[in-house]
């Protein structure tokens, strides 16, 4: 059985668990750890009641986010899943087809993330399928978005 997925298949057995033990470590921290794993959680539920196309494409871009940017917080925003800094900003958030019955989901980030190139630069991409094209690209946007 792999231990991590790389397709379009979701969260893998061991990645849920890994979710659910770091939710449980921030609880334990405390009040401001309380706050962060309500707002993981919250984010986990709302990737859980998509539709499984969305679903599978949001637990993709959760995995790569947390893992190229741990120091972003999850949480929900308009009940989609999204990630601030450590100030409370928005920075991305995953928006997905079926909330709002459009052909594809996006990732689309804010005014807090640092992507300003020149005079005009792209805030949201389309998402159709989860490759690793797509998840160098994701890896790339957030890279540069929290620089």
């Amino acid at each position: 059985m792999a231990e991590t997925t790389t397709g379009t298949d979701g969260f893998s057995a061991a990645e849920r668990a890994a979710m659910k033990q770091r939710a449980a470590e921030l609880r334990a921290e405390g009040r401001k750890g309380e706050k962060k794993a309500e707002g993981l959680q919250a984010a986990l539920d709302a990737i859980a009641k998509m539709a499984p196309e969305d679903r599978a494409l949001a637990e993709r871009v959760h995995a790569t986010i947390a893992a190229t940017a741990p120091d972003l917080l999850p949480k929900t925003w308009y009940g989609m899943p999204a990630y601030t800094n450590a100030d409370g900003k928005l920075i991305v958030a995953f928006k997905n087809s079926g909330k709002f019955g459009t052909r594809y989901s996006t990732l689309e980030f804010q005014d807090a993330a640092r992507l300003d190139d020149g005079d005009m630069w792209p805030v949201s991409f389309a998402l159709l399928r989860w490759s690793a094209a797509v998840e160098k690209k994701v890896v790339e946007a957030i890279r540069t978005a929290v620089s």
